[in-house]
């Protein structure tokens, strides 16, 4: 059986440079996946991988561009900490605590240090 040839095959060769561009174009103004991949010809799949490997290889976060916050917790022996009464509390802030094993936490801020610091040591134990 013969094949016949209907254009010329585009393979590119795309440096991480240009992969870590394109995959933090996603997001800003709005921008999806799907739009990134349009403009710059690729599939939206082609990003995804893209992501995947410059994340293995430590060039690509998700977290490039997060906000941390100092968190000081006053050191507890097993008793509760009594937490002295705020006249007006600010709105609670989702907060994200990365653990050891590519553990996180999700919580609001709002969360007692007490209860905090128990459920990051039963994590930990997990």
């Amino acid at each position: 059986m013969r094949g016949e040839i209907l254009g010329v095959e585009r393979r590119r060769f795309w440096r991480d440079d240009d992969k870590l561009e394109i995959v933090a174009s996603v997001g800003i103004d709005g921008a999806t996946v799907t739009q990134v991949a349009q403009r710059h010809e690729v599939t939206r799949q082609q990003i995804y991988a893209w992501r995947h490997v410059l994340k293995r290889k430590g060039l690509w976060s998700p977290d490039t561009g997060a906000l941390f916050f100092p968190l000081d917790l006053p050191v507890s022996t097993g008793m509760p900490v009594a937490q002295t009464p705020v006249a007006e509390a600010p709105p609670p802030i989702a907060v994200e605590v990365r653990l050891r094993g590519e553990r996180s936490l999700h919580f609001e801020s709002t969360i007692a240090p007490a209860t905090l610091t128990a459920l990051i040591r039963a994590v930990e134990a997990a």
